[in-house]
């Protein structure tokens, strides 16, 4: 039997076992939503293409599904440009379907005709043009493979109207078969035992665990690794979760506004062994001086990611899960036994370290609420178990600093391209994937009003999400920029009082909260979390001079830190 191609593509998706799509109606995509009318096939309709793809990362990162969105054409392919942007620099699966106008006016500037395949080429991992209805099972196949397998990554497909207009017989592909793409899963064997003969020959060897260990589902691996030869972890911002929070073996997060311990532990060591991560500049500080005394092992699915920014000296491309479990294989009792012993001197360095500078959220109760001791009642008051979004800047580093992730995919941040406006629709995509969860976005006041009108998408589905709102009336990070390089010259970072968030969520049909003293956060708190049918707004006026410590300046090596 023929079907068309708008047809096609809903049997396709769920071929691919897709429940839900976020997205927004328009012109050349109404041969898909005729069909979505009748279909049993969730979609959910946002307010903005943008919060369309951060709701589809949102779910990615909260499931390790691939996330999937559908737009219209021209100014609605280009909306979904920062999204798709934000998921490709943190190797996130997200798939975009895209209408476009008919083929035969391609290059004729019809109605809203973008480039879209052009304009999102440097920002996703691939991208389809469909021409003809014919390969348009085989590209969403094709779509969902390269997504979800290798190093994750955003796949965009634009769809002519015509294409989906048009009908043809339905035969989804059992498998797929990319010749140029080939990514290695095994760890090549000589290199694995190298690193292993490197890890037990050191004294002073630190774990540096990136995102990768979250996509590769490898968090048990990495515990049981790190457990079993007594060394200490340190994660970059996406690697929170992938080492438990709570464990004495974990330094915290390092680089920029990492940890003292951390840092120091990472300047000192004489072995690094980074896992899944790849090195950026928030991490590394002043490159010549990161980790000057160390080997450096590094084991990456992505072999273009290794010795891109740092050269290491033993690289190992492969699925870290794979690679741990190998790496373990190769660890004997006798062997561990010896390792452990030589690293008591070591142990003491790194736990006075830890105690010299330690992260505080105190609270004075008689003075301005400090927005680390609100991350911390976040943390207390729900036990730790609850799904965390950020949006993007002070409010970002806190979170990161003082929550306690214990598992992973519990952290949803933008950290590669640092987009304000992520946390909210993120926040609600992870609430939709995961409707028995507490979701919380810590927001700043300048980043919620980025993607504020996804509050409607909120409310329709009676989604519970709450918002903790650190509100300095400032752009903090921008603000805490000035104060340090540029003489407090705070030039157009002052945002004001303005708007009213307790009566913007009010207005939208939502819950508005306010707290101005520390004796308020508390209550606050339990009275968002009692919500379970609509968003919260939880409106925390914080002291706007507090400013987030450790702060290693940009172009200085790690051990360089700003801590007071």
């Amino acid at each position: 039997m023929k079907k068309t191609g708008a047809e096609i593509f809903i049997e396709s998706l769920f071929k691919e076992g897709v429940d839900t799509i976020f997205g927004y109606p328009g012109g050349a995509v109404l041969p898909i939503y005729d069909a979505l009318y009748k279909s049993r096939l969730r979609h959910i309709l946002v307010r903005h293409e943008q919060g369309a793809v951060h709701m589809a990362d949102g779910y990615a990162r909260a499931t390790g599904r691939p996330g999937v969105v559908l737009v219209t054409s021209g100014p609605g392919a280009t909306n979904t440009v920062t999204g798709l942007a934000t998921a490709y620099m943190d190797s996130i699966p997200v798939v975009a379907f895209t209408g476009q106008v008919p083929t035969e006016l391609i290059g004729n500037d019809a109605f809203q005709e973008a480039d879209i395949v052009g304009i999102t080429r440097p920002c996703t991992k691939h991208n389809y043009l469909v021409k003809d209805i014919r390969d348009l099972a085989r590209v969403i196949k094709e779509a969902f493979y390269i997504a979800t397998t290798g190093r994750p990554g955003p796949v965009l497909v634009d769809l002519p109207k015509d294409v989906l207009n048009d009908s043809t017989e339905f035969i989804y592909p059992d498998k797929v078969h990319i010749p140029s793409y080939q990514p290695t899963y095994k760890g090549h064997p000589g290199q694995i035992r190298k690193a292993v003969n490197q890890i037990l020959a050191s004294k002073r060897p630190i774990i540096y665990a990136g995102g990768g260990v979250i996509s590769s589902n490898a968090a048990n691996e990495l515990r049981q690794f790190a457990k079993k030869l007594g060394i200490h972890v340190t994660t970059t911002l996406m690697g929170l979760g992938a080492f438990p929070g709570t464990d004495p073996l974990f330094l915290g997060m390092l680089g920029m506004h990492g940890t003292y311990g951390a840092n120091m532990a990472v300047t000192n060591t004489d072995c690094l062994i980074a896992i899944g991560a790849r090195f950026d500049d928030r991490v590394t500080g002043k490159i010549d001086e990161f980790a000057p005394y160390a080997k450096i092992i590094h084991i990456d699915i992505d072999p273009t990611s290794i010795s891109k920014n740092v050269v290491v000296d033993i690289p190992i491309v492969g699925d870290v899960r794979g690679v741990l479990k190998d790496m373990m294989k190769l660890l004997t009792a006798a062997k561990v036994r010896e390792f452990k012993k030589g690293l008591k001197e070591w142990h003491g360095d790194i736990d006075g370290w830890m105690k010299t500078h330690s992260l505080s959220a105190a609270q004075d109760m008689t003075r301005k609420i400090r927005p680390q001791y609100v991350i911390e009642r976040l943390y207390r008051l729900t036990k730790g178990d609850a799904i965390i979004t950020t949006e993007v800047g002070q409010n970002q580093m806190w979170a990161a600093q003082f929550f306690k992730f214990k598992e992973p995919r519990r952290l949803l941040t933008s950290g590669g391209l640092g987009t304000m406006g992520y946390g909210f629709p993120a926040a609600i995509g992870a609430q939709i994937a995961c409707p028995d969860k507490t979701v919380i976005d810590i927001a700043g006041d300048g980043s919620i009003q980025m993607n504020i009108q996804e509050l409607a998408t909120a409310v329709e589905y009676k989604l519970p999400v709450k918002v903790a709102i650190l509100n300095n009336r400032f752009l903090g990070m921008v603000r805490q920029w000035q104060e340090f390089f540029y003489d407090k010259r705070y030039s157009y970072t002052c945002i004001g009082n303005k708007p009213d968030f307790v009566k913007i969520a009010e207005a939208y049909g939502g819950v508005g909260l306010r707290a101005k003293k520390p004796d308020e956060v508390d209550p606050v708190i339990k009275e968002a979390l009692k919500v379970k049918d609509r968003p919260v707004f939880m409106d925390f006026v914080v002291d706007a001079a507090e400013d987030v410590y450790p702060m290693v300046p940009a172009g200085q090596p790690l051990s360089k830190m700003l801590l007071v």
